[in-house]
């Protein structure tokens, strides 16, 4: 299904029946990093898994973005399925969106789950790392190459690396499928733009779980550890294994997902 937004048309895949569960995924990834997810939870669950603004099957971004309107998108598409409350999943990207939804528009959500994400702004080793990234990659025509290797070593835990080939193709094949512009102005709006937000995150008053992989070289214990101080009563847990843990260890996801939804289901 294709939904209007203020940042292009996004292709959403609406799957199963029961309450509504948005999934928004990481920077270079689009709805399939969910499919797992997807698969365990739409028997119970009213499933919408996002291709995010330029990603996927959405149309190409024509510009950088902010946070705000990306939360914005999320209001259009619970809207446009005439959704009133949704349980809110995201990663990476995602999990920075969930935490600004639940933050600015509390009334829309029933509780969130955020992995593999961060409250604060990007360092400047980070941001001049992704500036060069880009930069070589334009020169080179597309982001086949720097890239890409960038994205397999930030985003998949070396256990996955090295014991998981069947992971690495699909991400591999992932990021390659990315439109270039489109990449460009989602890596400055995520990363180099990225905003501190803990003092936003401070006004979240739905139930929250923040999610880290002890793997994960993008957003480190520590830096997960801060997104949880900064979202009032937060419950922190660890995985192993890197930044994509919803295809690295997805059974693992799936249990604590559905533990946190059962002790958090709203009544009445």
């Amino acid at each position: 299904m294709d939904i209007p937004t203020e940042l292009g048309t996004l292709r959403v895949r609406v799957t199963g029946s029961g309450p509504a569960m948005l999934l928004w995924p990481s920077l270079l990834m689009d709805h399939t990093l969910w499919d797992a997810q997807v698969a365990y939870f739409s028997p119970r669950f009213t499933t919408i898994a996002v291709d995010p603004p330029g990603h996927g099957a959405s149309t190409p971004l024509a510009r950088p973005f902010t946070f705000e309107e990306c939360a914005r998108c999320v209001l259009q598409i619970l809207d446009a399925l005439g959704i009133d409350r949704a349980h809110f999943v995201g990663n990476s990207w995602g999990a920075m969106i969930g935490a600004t939804f639940g933050a600015v528009h509390p009334e829309r959500v029933l509780t969130a789950v955020l992995m593999n994400g961060t409250a604060t702004p990007a360092g400047m080793r980070q941001r001049l790392e992704f500036r060069a990234l880009l930069a070589f990659a334009r020169i080179l025509g597309g982001y086949r190459g720097p890239l890409t290797r960038s994205a397999l070593s930030a985003f998949l835990g070396p256990t996955t690396m090295r014991t998981r080939p069947d992971v690495v193709a699909r991400v591999r094949h992932t990021v390659r499928a990315n439109d270039v512009g489109s990449t460009r102005h989602a890596v400055h709006s995520v990363v180099i733009r990225r905003p501190d937000q803990r003092q936003l995150l401070d006004r979240i008053r739905t139930p929250t779980a923040v999610v880290g992989g002890r793997q994960d070289s993008t957003f480190p214990p520590a830096e997960v550890e801060e997104l949880a101080r900064s979202v009032p009563g937060a419950e922190l847990s660890f995985l192993e294994d890197g930044h994509l843990l919803a295809v690295e260890v997805p059974d693992q996801v799936n249990s604590l997902i559905d533990d946190f939804l059962r002790r958090h289901e709203p009544h009445g």
